[in-house]
């Protein structure tokens, strides 16, 4: 129980710590010390974080985990500010003399030459393109995903079978989530403002795949007394996992890399390969979504 604690207070605590990050850089880049107020997002966080401890001993729920939605919606704002930023100022802050891998691997070849606290003077954090910095919020914001739903303490009829598959999903998700936010970005460029909105709003919808758990609804325990009955929340169980990968990411995604190659007129390889992975998962989710709703029928009957 003492332990079960601990990792829910550590876990929302990080969750705060990432968003404050995120708005610090936020205060920084805009040089703006309003955007502070953007602390405010977090409380939230800090209410749940009390009223699950109290009520539930700091368990999250099986089907929704309202500690990951609420730190989404703490860092995602400051992700926006800084992503429409470096849109609207790109000619400048992609003036950097060295990347962050350069500037890491100057630091670590001078250790031997200069004292301790010379080294943490020149922490080359100052240096850091703002492409680099927002592309590093990306990923730890996926990573924190995927750490906190497996260290957050789960309602008790969330098995390990199905936390390690959600797991798994995760870490599936996350890679195309974050491929399609820095390539497809990147393809457009200063073509579209307007396009540049609309990919961080998908970006956005396709993030709320992570607090939802539709994919490991099963059967309670009473359900699994009686076949049939079980059987059916079986299929829907599938079929909402389904209609969550079709309309939450693969689908908008393809939608908009169409729109890239067929009104930008942007086309690569990688660009041609995702949107045929995605084209490919839309017609299979299409195509099960169909069996599983046909599968249904002797049931009713």
């Amino acid at each position: 129980m003492f332990f079960k604690f601990i990792c829910a207070v550590v876990t929302r605590s990080i969750f705060i710590l990432i968003s404050l990050i995120g708005v610090w850089r936020v205060v920084s880049v805009k040089d703006n010390g309003l955007y502070w107020l953007l602390t405010v997002l977090y409380l939230p966080l800090v209410v749940e974080m009390i009223l699950t401890l109290r009520r539930r001993g700091g368990k999250d729920y099986k089907w929704f985990s309202p500690a990951i939605f609420l730190f989404l919606i703490s860092i995602i704002p400051s992700i926006w500010i800084l992503e429409l930023h470096h849109q609207e100022n790109r000619s400048t802050d992609l003036a950097c003399e060295r990347s962050m891998s350069q500037n890491w691997t100057s630091l670590f070849s001078d250790w031997g030459n200069k004292s301790r606290p010379e080294i943490f003077k020149e922490l080359p954090f100052s240096a850091v393109c703002a492409n680099d910095w927002i592309l590093a919020l990306h990923q730890i914001l996926l990573i924190l995903l995927i750490l906190g739903k497996w260290f957050l303490p789960v309602a008790g009829d969330l098995t390990r079978d199905q936390l390690s598959q959600l797991l798994l999903m995760f870490v599936g998700t996350a890679a195309d989530i974050l491929e399609f936010t820095s390539e497809t970005l990147s393809d457009i460029s200063d073509r579209s403002p307007f396009m540049v909105y609309i990919i961080l709003a998908v970006w956005t919808w396709g993030m709320l795949q992570f607090p939802l758990h539709l994919s490991v609804m099963t059967a309670s325990p009473e359900e699994h007394s009686e076949a049939a009955p079980s059987r059916l929340s079986h299929l829907r169980t599938d079929i909402w996992s389904t209609v969550e990968a079709l309309f939450i990411q693969d689908g908008p995604f393809l939608v908009v890399r169409l729109v890239v190659m067929i009104h930008f007129s942007v086309i690569h390889q990688m660009l041609i390969f995702f949107a045929i992975k995605n084209f490919l998962v839309v017609i299979l989710n299409i195509y099960r979504l169909s069996v599983l709703i046909s599968d249904t029928n002797p049931l009713d009957s």
